[in-house]
């Protein structure tokens, strides 16, 4: 995570406005402007978004994570096959990862047959390729920092000799 303070503030809320930011950090209004501006045009702020519950808004799509085990490249490694995969549309997320798989890629799709036609018919065909090892999304419990439940339970279990 970046130490720079306005960074770390975005990620957790990126509706405060130019004012609440300059506020908190003890700066002038122009110049977090200015700096928010250039992080955008320069790429260290790719997108502003919400985290929204599927539950609430009544969405009946299907997250997976998927393991992929591939052949990394000669002179290119993993990321060439890496944005291959990234750029399907059903690919919200892809990441390189440590372990036993490569890639983790995070798809969505309108149901379990459509992610797994994306799996068997566009992933698993590419060139380098080795396996994959779909997982589907079943609850959300916390999201990009936020909590999906809204009033924790302090009920204690009962406990039986």
């Amino acid at each position: 995570m970046s130490s720079d303070p306005l960074l770390q503030l975005l990620r957790r809320k990126a509706r405060f406005t130019d004012r609440e930011l300059a506020d908190l950090l003890s700066l002038d209004q122009s110049a977090v402007a200015a700096r928010i501006a250039a992080w955008e045009a320069d790429g260290t702020i790719l997108g502003h978004h919400a985290v929204i519950n599927p539950e609430a808004t009544g969405d009946t799509s299907v997250s997976a994570f998927i393991e992929v085990k591939v052949t990394p490249e000669r002179g290119g490694g993993f990321d060439r096959l890496a944005m291959r995969v990234a750029r399907f549309d059903q690919v919200v997320s892809c990441y390189l990862a440590s372990g036993g798989y490569d890639l983790m890629v995070v798809v969505e799709g309108g149901d379990l047959r459509e992610v797994a036609r994306f799996v068997s018919e566009k992933l698993s065909s590419l060139d380098g390729v080795i396996s994959t090892a779909t997982h589907f999304r079943l609850k959300t419990y916390k999201e990009n920092g936020f909590l999906f439940e809204r009033q924790a339970s302090t009920e204690r279990l009962a406990v039986s000799p």
